[in-house]
């Protein structure tokens, strides 16, 4: 036997735009600290008031002195250290019930405005020492301008806060969605593989049992690499087909020495398909599947067919069986239910499972068709998103392994080429 590669072209290096080229480092959101974008915010509102203070009554008068604009720095610097104040009552009062926050706001905003609207009349007297308006007079007079600085302030301080705290909880939903996704496809990927390691486990006591220590001993070494090689994947974590494959390898290998001659396979990878993404562990229950009741159910065995081609921006994974279709007990694992107007078909564990991961990897962007021809056989074809790994380097190569027996042996695998 010769074994057949094929080796793809190394992916093109991403290159760095040239917006991206001219940023030497990523921006960080305005507010990812609290604090330093509060005192931001305060420098730029209250000095962007004084400016517009100043500019107002220059217009309004030009031939008024300019010693007047130490009256707008006072006020600009009573407003900040008053909305300083008012940043630390309206910090505890915003976590508190809301008839209370909004009661004890509006008492808090009204002593600000006074004491702020005391201390203006008070230097405006001060500036203007022998003018005939009396003192009350000037607080009302500025009475309104302070309230409106104020409560626009506090309005503002309120809605940034109630944003912020709308993103913080949109953030945590996200985490905590994700670690429920995470938690359940790691439910759903422990659901692969008893059927399959019970079936190898008694295979390698009845070796023992018989003596045959060699087909044993090779036997525990391929289990040892397969389950080394599928417990180190995260439960949510994709790969290529080319890594997916070089896993069923490892299956198969098991597999043949169970079932020799009896299970042929035959791969057809298109080299575009090769990178592309799939999530991990998504073929070998497909594959299980075929060996349950495609090979074991026939004397002769069966041969299983895995496809994988790119048509357009899609994936298309085939998964087909030349064993007796929906006959037997494999008939008996399919449940059939009419959500609405649709028929969904699931079919025991490992299909059933392959559908809820598709459906948690991708939502409604993916097909999941079973296919049963009269004459026999079973197929499975899949269809999801194509995403392609570009961080892959280098060539990869894909091989399929198959078996020729030698009578009265336990056969070594040996490899038979990829077909395209």
């Amino acid at each position: 036997m010769t074994l057949s590669r094929i080796s793809l072209p190394k992916p093109p290096g991403t290159k760095r735009s040239a917006a991206a080229a001219l940023l030497p480092f990523e921006p960080t959101p305005f507010f990812a600290d609290k604090n330093r974008a509060f005192w931001r915010l305060q420098l730029i509102g209250w000095g962007g008031a004084m400016l517009l203070r100043s500019t107002t009554a220059l217009t309004n008068n030009p031939d008024r002195p300019l010693d007047f604009l130490v009256l707008v720095l006072i006020a600009t610097i009573t407003g900040f250290s008053i909305s300083q104040v008012l940043s630390v009552v309206y910090g505890n009062l915003i976590t508190r019930r809301p008839i209370i926050t909004w009661s004890l706001t509006v008492v808090a905003l009204a002593v600000a405005v006074s004491v702020s609207a005391f201390i203006n009349a008070w230097t405006i007297s001060l500036y203007q020492a022998g003018s005939e308006a009396n003192f009350t007079s000037l607080v009302l007079g500025v009475f309104y301008l302070d309230m409106t600085m104020l409560g626009a302030w506090s309005a503002l301080y309120y809605a940034i806060n109630f944003f912020l705290q709308v993103e913080e909880q949109n953030d945590r939903l996200e985490r905590l969605e994700a670690q429920a996704t995470a938690a359940q496809l790691a439910m759903l990927r422990y659901q692969l593989n008893p059927h399959f390691l019970f079936n190898t486990l008694n295979s390698i006591s009845t070796l023992v049992l018989l003596k045959q220590t060699a087909p044993a001993n090779a036997m525990l070494t391929r289990l040892s690499s397969f389950l080394r090689h599928t417990l180190v994947m995260q439960p949510g974590a994709k790969v290529t087909i080319a890594e997916e494959v070089e896993t069923l390898q490892l299956y198969l290998e098991i597999e043949r020495m169970r079932f020799e001659e009896r299970l042929r396979t035959e791969f057809t990878i298109d080299p575009a398909a090769a990178l592309a993404l799939i999530p991990s562990m998504l073929l070998q229950p497909l594959v299980e599947n075929a060996i349950k009741y495609g090979v074991s159910a026939q004397e002769e065995g069966a041969r299983i067919s895995l496809a994988a081609q790119v048509l357009g921006n899609r994936l298309r994974l085939t998964v087909s069986d030349t064993g007796p279709g929906m006959q037997g007990s494999r008939r008996n694992d399919i449940i059939e239910n009419s959500p609405g107007a649709g028929h969904a078909v699931s079919t025991g564990v490992g299909l059933a499972n392959i559908r809820d991961r598709l459906a948690q990897a991708y939502g409604e962007d993916h097909r999941f068709d079973i296919v049963t021809p009269a004459g026999g056989g079973f197929t499975v074809i899949i269809e999801i998103p194509y995403e392609r790994d570009t961080a892959a380097q280098g060539s990869a190569e894909v091989g399929v392994t198959a078996q020729t027996p030698v009578a009265g042996q336990v056969p070594a695998a040996q490899p038979i080429g990829t077909l395209l």
